[in-house]
């Protein structure tokens, strides 16, 4: 996978998205193309993206994964272009595909997104303990620089009060 791929797509997922890119350009509407894509997802009309993952040069589509993201923009990676264009019906190859309307493939499509949806929350919480364990860390290392810096004042105190006894 080129270096653009910021996520790897499980082969059941992928089959999923095929069927159902193959089943939107029946009944629903589709943007072929890396430009068209671009537009549908600068507009809003963006329900979900599929990029290839063998685009070259890949500053054709290196965009479009922020681009997504800035926008809420569902996105996967399909392994080749030839496999995004056949799914869509066309005898070449295909750098993105957006849908803007599914049709017949809504529930695929649904289902495909709550499984995005689950992903993202567990990536989340991994986040959130990977956070939390850095922080009590910090606090931990705080406390015993606390507590260093506690027990030298107390060494000084002792020597002043020796010398406050003496006179």
């Amino acid at each position: 996978m080129a270096g653009y791929v910021n996520k790897e797509t499980a082969p059941e997922v992928a089959s999923k998205v095929l069927e159902i890119l193959t089943i939107a350009k029946d009944t629903g509407v589709v943007k072929k193309g890396a430009n068209e894509a671009t537009k549908c997802i600068e507009k809003g009309n963006a329900m979900f993206v599929v990029i290839a993952g063998d685009v070259s040069p890949q500053e054709v589509v290196v965009h479009l994964p922020s681009l997504c993201e800035e926008k809420g923009v569902s996105y996967e990676f399909i392994g080749t272009k030839r496999e995004l264009g056949g799914a869509i019906g066309i005898s070449v190859g295909c750098t993105a595909v957006a849908i803007e309307k599914p049709g017949n493939a809504s529930e695929l499509l649904r289902d495909v997104l709550e499984g995005e949806k689950k992903k993202a929350v567990k990536k989340e919480e991994k986040a959130e303990k990977k956070t939390e364990k850095k922080e009590s860390k910090a606090e931990k290392k705080e406390v015993k620089k606390e507590k260093k810096e506690e027990k030298p004042e107390k060494k000084e105190e002792k020597p002043e009060k020796k010398e406050e006894t003496k006179a």
